[in-house]
């Protein structure tokens, strides 16, 4: 398969699937940017397993696989997130298993751990060779604790947090998270060895400069967003401080 193909994958159905709930489930209560916001997420799913960004993150460039998993676990959870509507969240997370799996203490230390296990070099290596079983877990494990972790960022149900507690826990995260990126980015040798029988070097990278781009990728994309979303909930934090003493 050459670098620039699409690729086919059964996963992509999945945030089709998620879409068209979505569409019936918020019928009564649809709000524009929320449905533009959670439907954004579903394309962004579907994007990065269908187009040639898959077929590098899948045969040619650790860049890109690091790429394709930030969108995986960060961007597209975000969205989806952002997107469910304040009475649907009240539905969705009434189950015992969802109000324990969006405790602060619970889903941050998931989603830490998610992504650090998956990139330790032994399992990376197994999961790229077994794309359609392990590969496809992977995938399916960033989503899931990319929702959990957001969740508690942006919804009120099950556990109101206040905007100082929220502003708090992104900067956990960002701290948590923040050496992976920098460790992939600064380590002297390359790491994951499936990427040495790439059928070419595309772009002229060579392993090192491929897997330190992909560290610097991740260490700026959460420098940004992290950095967004705190300050969002700062801000909040000091306004509501603000009307207290008034």
């Amino acid at each position: 398969m050459t670098p620039g193909a699409w690729s086919w994958s059964a996963e992509a159905l999945i945030p089709l699937a998620l879409a068209a709930w979505y569409v019936v489930a918020t019928r009564a209560h649809r709000n524009a940017l929320r449905t533009v916001a959670f439907l954004s997420g579903c394309a962004l799913l579907v994007a990065v397993l269908v187009t040639p960004l898959d077929t590098l993150a899948r045969t040619y460039l650790v860049w890109a696989h690091l790429l394709q998993n930030v969108v995986l676990a960060e961007w597209a959870p975000l969205l989806l997130v952002l997107g469910i509507p304040p009475s649907l969240a009240r539905r969705l997370s009434t189950p015992r298993p969802m109000r324990a799996l969006t405790q602060p203490f619970v889903a941050l230390p998931l989603w830490v751990a998610t992504y650090a296990l998956w990139h330790v070099p032994a399992l990376y290596d197994a999961a790229l060779g077994r794309p359609g079983s392990l590969l496809a877990l992977e995938h399916a494990t960033y989503v899931v604790a990319g929702l959990l972790f957001w969740w508690c960022v942006w919804q009120a149900e099950p556990h109101r947090l206040s905007s100082g507690a929220r502003a708090g826990y992104v900067v956990a995260a960002f701290v948590l998270s923040a050496p992976l990126g920098l460790v992939l980015a600064l380590v002297p040798r390359a790491v994951y060895g499936f990427y040495a029988d790439a059928p070419e070097r595309v772009f002229g990278l060579s392993r090192l400069t491929d897997q330190q781009l992909g560290g610097m990728t991740m260490a700026a994309e959460q420098s940004v967003v992290f950095f967004a979303v705190f300050a969002y909930w700062f801000l909040r934090f000091l306004s509501e401080q603000e009307q207290l003493e008034e």
